[in-house]
């Protein structure tokens, strides 16, 4: 993908929105509770599926809250599927998230 992609924490909306080329690709939902951020809906546009644009912005929203130091219960099943496949952003879920958890 040659486009410009860019991730950016929308704080009026509650959520981590992508944009490509400046159009709104898809976001990620989140409500905030102390020291948490819970993850509650990715949705991608249809023209943008299959571009791993999701993975992305699921990426850059896990580094965000670990630089932020803050954990993260990801109710949404594709954040947590995310979490199940790169096992190298397990630090940053909360407690409760990481004993639900496969493997944990």
């Amino acid at each position: 993908m040659q486009d410009a992609v860019e991730v950016a924490e929308n704080h009026d909306a509650r959520r981590y929105e992508i944009t490509v080329d400046g159009r709104l690709a898809g976001f990620v939902q989140y409500r905030r509770r102390p020291g948490q951020l819970v993850f509650t809906h990715t949705e991608i546009g249809d023209e943008y599926e299959g571009k791993g644009l999701g993975s992305r912005l699921i990426g850059a929203a896990l580094d965000a809250a670990r630089a932020a130091g803050v954990s993260v219960v990801p109710v949404c099943p594709f954040v947590s599927r995310f979490v199940e496949h790169h096992p190298e952003y397990r630090d940053v879920l909360a407690e409760e998230a990481e004993e639900a958890q496969p493997g944990a």
